[in-house]
């Protein structure tokens, strides 16, 4: 089995007890749509329980509709400023249903991946965005997930694939109809839990 790399500084912060900042930049996803409990709700749930002395906050800057682009444009505000000690980046299913080609959408992350190195002590952690039901849909994301994973590769960053988490738990009897709402793409609460797991599992 492949070996992950883990935000071990994040990690050994929240093990010492340390005050630790974690910014969540991204799009719908990550502002949790239409649910009472998105993924960071879990995730801090888990956080808790995994490191009971850690003193943490998680701050929610996911956007609605929200593209690479549009995170690379409010990275000032909703990141840099704060200096953050992590800053998970989950982008690339708006990306790819509104026109920008995965060479742009590679770009734009990269960019982010750059000013974050240049202006702060901050690990990051790169999110893919869920799995979808119609194989063509999903053959078009995996574009935009690939140009994450190559980035992954070529800056040493943790990943969190939480397609392949989901796509796993499928296998295992899960439906995908069970995990999403309506529009057959935000997560209901049990799809966010899974998505939870999928970025806790470079926490343990």
């Amino acid at each position: 089995m492949e070996r992950k790399i883990k935000p071990v500084n994040t990690i050994k912060k929240l093990l010492s007890g340390v005050p630790v900042v974690v910014v969540a930049l991204g799009d719908s996803l990550t502002y949790g749509w239409m649910v009472d409990k998105g993924y960071l709700d879990f995730l801090g749930e888990m956080i808790g329980e995994r490191f009971p002395d850690a003193r943490f906050s998680l701050i929610n800057c996911g956007m609605p509709a929200g593209t690479a682009w549009d995170g690379l444009h409010r990275l000032q505000k909703d990141v840099l400023c704060r200096n953050p000690d992590c800053v998970f980046v989950q982008f690339g299913l708006n990306d790819a249903f509104s026109g920008y080609t995965p060479e742009e959408f590679r770009n734009s992350i990269e960019l982010i991946i750059k000013r974050i190195g240049e202006n702060t002590n901050s690990e990051i952690v790169l999110v893919t965005s869920v799995c979808l039901g119609n194989w063509r849909d999903n053959a078009l994301v995996e574009r935009y997930y690939g140009q994450l994973e190559k980035l992954a590769g070529l800056y040493g960053l943790p990943l969190a694939g939480v397609h392949m988490y989901w796509k796993d738990k499928i296998s295992q009897g899960f439906q995908f109809g069970d995990l999403v709402q309506d529009d057959h793409v935000h997560p209901v609460s049990r799809g966010y839990r899974f998505m939870a797991e999928a970025i806790m599992e470079l926490l343990q």
